[in-house]
């Protein structure tokens, strides 16, 4: 039996994917668990609760009669993310939660281009997508392709506003569905709600969009003109490094790469948060315009 107050257990509660996540739920006044590694971290809305992916015991506590858990997995080496999945799944299938909602944060499952398969192993996304689909618990799966997020990285944003040049490593002409962080705390907040709702719900822009169209929306935004230009992974990764680290950022360059290979990045709308839930995601001027870019 579930105590009255029905508990909604965040991972990554205050980084850029948890934290809409927490604020669309506590907005909804449900009771809110903020996982984070910081036991001194406070969070609007939300009761903190230090617990990582390390101890499968550790999380099986805090899912344990949970109404619904979010997870998206860390940004670390692809080994270690596997690990943590599993560790999910695990404590998953001993705690049954009522509902489990997991961001891919842009990995695409069942996609040979993503970039992320080491040929070795199953990657950590399809590692756990597969555990919950076995693990008895009711579950969907959010599938963005690629967040409006990475292009207020202070080189890209930068260069935008100083030279009204939106430099990124997509081909001229390449179609991407785009999506927000506040995007998926949209669908995750509706997934809780619609439970008869299962397996891949794609999240991003359809028609997708091009790097210009992008430019135009900064233009009309920052009220000044604005074009698009290609850079090389390579070169993307060099000026991300510095906020990421090496290897993160290399391995964000082999994925643009692979992806650059393909033709296009665009959701199907079978799958759709349109089709499947009724929420149409933000468009590039309405992101600018919700987050205040000036």
């Amino acid at each position: 039996m579930h105590p009255v107050h029905l508990t909604y257990v965040i991972h990554g509660a205050t980084g850029a994917q948890g934290a809409p996540v927490v604020t669309a739920l506590a907005a909804a006044d449900k009771s809110v668990v903020a996982l984070t590694r910081n036991a001194e971290a406070t969070v609007a809305g939300a009761r903190v609760v230090a617990a990582d992916y390390s101890s499968v015991e550790n999380l099986t506590a805090v899912y344990r009669d949970a109404e619904g858990v979010f997870i998206h997995l860390p940004i670390v080496a692809e080994e270690d993310r596997r690990a943590c999945a599993r560790n999910v799944v695990a404590a998953v299938r001993a705690a049954q939660p009522d509902r489990v909602v997991f961001s891919t944060s842009g990995f695409v499952l069942d996609d040979p281009g993503n970039g992320y398969q080491d040929g070795t192993a199953e990657s950590a996304v399809a590692t756990l997508a597969d555990g919950l689909a076995g693990s008895g618990v009711s579950y969907a799966v959010i599938e963005p392709r690629l967040f409006f997020e990475n292009l207020l990285m202070p080189h890209v944003v930068g260069a935008v506003r100083e030279q009204g040049v939106l430099r990124y490593p997509l081909p001229d002409g390449f179609r991407v569905s785009w999506a927000s962080h506040l995007d998926i705390a949209d669908v995750a907040a509706a997934l809780f709600e619609r439970q008869d709702v299962t397996g891949v719900v794609a999240v991003g822009q359809y028609p997708a969009i091009t790097g210009q169209d992008l430019a135009e929306a900064f233009s009309v935004r920052l009220g000044r003109d604005a074009v698009y230009e290609v850079i090389t992974p390579d070169a993307f990764r060099a000026s991300a490094a510095p906020l990421i680290g090496e290897g993160p950022a290399a391995d964000v360059a082999d994925s643009y790469k692979a992806m650059g290979a393909l033709p296009d990045r665009s959701i199907t709308p079978e799958r759709s948060a349109q089709k499947l839930l009724g929420i149409t995601p933000r468009t590039a001027i309405q992101w600018l315009t919700d987050i205040g870019v000036a």
